[in-house]
């Protein structure tokens, strides 16, 4: 079943959108079935389990961290993460670059912009993110490297609020890319889109999607 699904959803995703295959609280069993299938780029948002999976699996998998990560988690999965979706504070950065440095590697993240109208969501204001780039402390930063936003859309039927929410974080994206990465070709990726709303995100110029119920059932 998880084979099909994957063949269902890359029939109908760009070959320049990279499909996360969100695999929390899922068992290493149906993440074999995906990866069999030729999956090989995973999303965790818990960092326990994201670490054991690695320690289990094939090691060509890319893992990708998609939740809110604590500062004195990352020392955790500095070794190996290859993309950290969700930095939301200067703090976070700097805690990320100083495990990197341990590592000799450079980490990819993503900047999260708060593009929903739910408070509970993470996130940065627009303003936020332009300090954030202009602190001193932010160019001392060579262990990290942002090459992109993400962000959430509200949990609602409206679509047309969910088409505004993505357009208004593609707007933030051509922003920052002007500006601040006007010289950045790794500053190309907008992280949007979820089982809900991939197709949606994909329109308004996502290039990742996160999906997991569709590929692997509901969740626990």
């Amino acid at each position: 079943m998880i084979a099909s699904n994957l063949t269902k959803l890359k029939q109908q995703i760009p070959k320049s959108v990279q499909l996360v295959a969100v695999s929390k609280t899922k068992p290493v069993e149906l993440l074999m079935e995906a990866y069999q299938a030729g999956q090989r780029v995973f999303g965790e948002n818990k960092v326990q389990e994201l670490v054991d999976k690695h320690d289990t699996m094939p090691k060509d998998i890319q893992w990708h961290f998609i939740g809110h990560l604590q500062t004195n988690k990352v020392k955790y999965i500095a070794s190996f993460v290859s993309l950290i979706h969700a930095v939301d504070s200067l703090k976070l950065l700097k805690e990320i670059n100083k495990q990197g440095s341990k590592h000799t590697r450079v980490i990819d993240v993503l900047l999260q912009f708060h593009i929903a109208d739910e408070e509970s969501k993470f996130g940065l204001k627009h303003s936020d993110a332009l300090q954030l780039l202009d602190d001193p402390d932010f160019f001392e930063l060579k262990n990290i490297r942002i090459i992109g936003l993400m962000g959430m859309a509200t949990f609602t039927q409206n679509n047309n609020q969910i088409r505004d929410e993505f357009r208004k974080l593609h707007h933030y994206h051509s922003i920052l890319k002007a500006k601040q990465f006007k010289f950045a070709d790794y500053f190309k990726e907008i992280s949007m889109g979820m089982s809900g709303d991939y197709n949606i995100a994909i329109e308004e110029g996502s290039t990742m999607v996160r999906v997991g119920s569709l590929i692997f059932g509901s969740r626990n």
